[in-house]
């Protein structure tokens, strides 16, 4: 990653790694992750640590989906104490992402934490299942403050943020929720996920204004996903008057390894194109 021109690597942490209980961090996972910092510091790179990763349904534990939200909020703060503890000396932590694309929801009937495959995995996950008379911004308010507040006591240098879906991208009327001024207080920048779909470049850039709330904005997620490279490449340029930084995937192989495959699948060539165009682009947007 760093030979293709990144500066910055997100990593997701997972519960089910990170916690052996309710109330015990996992101590060899904590090893490790300070084994990565180290890692990071040698090679000069700065991580995104993103938190809370339910990613795997069948590896969340029981006990933490049987919690009610209280105590699963409890929980959530001990996994981020417990992390900014172990990173708080690192010059190469970027900053902690509370968790990727939570959603304000509610699911009273069938309890279900983590909603909406993509694929196999299960990148969102709800915040509450009941709503309790109290509004969307009273919840992500409550929520944001309290895991902050746990970064806080170990960590007050490096930064916080939520990793957003943009509904404004979907939904033109949409105003922010975790960047809305009721809720981001304690939130130090905005990071939003976004996949241009084709021919909507300018819609994509339309929403991303929405997201111009005096803090910095990074683009934490994107790849051409639903569009071209072209018209990726066009949103990026396009988004550099709001952007601060933009970040993509990485799954392990070097575009040297992608050529020496004999006959690539759509997918290989699509992201061999994507690792090609990253490390022309990167010395342009960085």
């Amino acid at each position: 990653m760093k030979a293709l021109g990144a500066n910055t690597v997100r990593v997701h942490l997972q519960v089910s790694r990170f916690m052996n209980s309710p109330a015990e961090p996992n101590a060899e996972s904590l090893e490790r992750l300070a084994r990565l910092l180290t890692l990071a510091e040698k090679t000069g790179l700065y991580l995104d640590i993103t938190g809370l990763g339910c990613y795997d349904k069948k590896d969340v534990p029981q006990w933490y989906n049987a919690l009610d939200e209280t105590a699963r909020w409890d929980v959530q703060a001990r996994f981020w104490e417990a992390v900014a503890r172990t990173c708080r000396p690192s010059p190469a932590v970027f900053c902690y992402d509370l968790m990727n694309e939570p959603v304000v929801t509610e699911d009273k009937k069938t309890r279900d934490w983590t909603p909406g495959a993509f694929g196999d995995r299960y990148f969102v996950q709800r915040l509450t299942l009941d709503f309790a008379g109290r509004s969307q911004q009273q919840i992500a308010k409550a929520w944001v403050d309290k895991l902050a507040a746990a970064i806080r006591q170990h960590d007050r240098q490096h930064l916080v943020t939520v990793g957003a879906i943009p509904w404004a991208l979907t939904w033109p009327n949409a105003k922010p929720l975790f960047y809305s001024k009721e809720v981001s207080k304690n939130l130090d920048f905005v990071s939003v996920h976004f996949y241009p779909k084709k021919g909507e470049v300018g819609k994509a850039l339309k929403a991303l204004a929405v997201y111009s709330i005096g803090k910095p904005i990074v683009i934490e997620e994107m790849f051409p996903l639903s569009c071209s490279l072209d018209e990726l490449d066009q949103f990026i340029d396009g988004s550099k008057k709001l952007a601060s930084g933009w970040i993509s995937f990485y799954w392990g192989k070097t575009i040297e390894e992608y050529k020496s495959v004999g006959k690539r699948t759509i997918a290989e060539d699509i992201t061999l194109h994507w690792l090609e165009y990253f490390k022309k682009k990167a010395p342009d947007i960085y």
